[in-house]
């Protein structure tokens, strides 16, 4: 989920991210018969691609990470831009390209208002 690594990448090193496409939000606007919106659904459901994801809850605060941390950590991404080219298309399809492109530039001013405090408050809600 963008908003969680970019928020992450902000509050820890105080980078700000530009350009960010976020999976889950393309996810969201065009497979809405599902509630899987994960790196790893998606892998199955676009790609045909089974990925263990084992060690996505393991320890990743260690001075040092284990073997298949590391293996985790170069394989987790290898499939992203697949990902992202067709769920690209199926936005283009669904007429939706333009309000996802949209949420992922709020993405940064949605960590903004994370890291101020506001992580579980949605200020939009009536």
């Amino acid at each position: 989920f963008a908003r969680f690594d970019v928020g992450i990448l902000k509050h820890t090193y105080g980078i700000n991210i530009q350009n960010i496409y976020c999976t889950k939000i393309a996810s969201k606007l065009t497979r809405t018969f599902t509630d899987k919106h994960g790196y790893k659904d998606l892998c199955e459901e676009l790609l045909g691609i089974q990925i263990l994801k084992k060690e996505q809850t393991s320890d990743w605060g260690s001075d040092k990470l284990t073997h298949n941390q590391q293996q985790y950590a170069a394989t987790d991404v290898l499939y992203l831009h697949k990902i992202r080219e067709k769920l690209n298309s199926m936005l283009v399809r669904e007429n939706r390209i333009n309000i996802a492109k949209a949420c992922f530039d709020f993405i940064e001013h949605r960590t903004n208002l994370d890291l101020m405090g506001w992580d579980d408050l949605d200020i939009f809600r009536h």
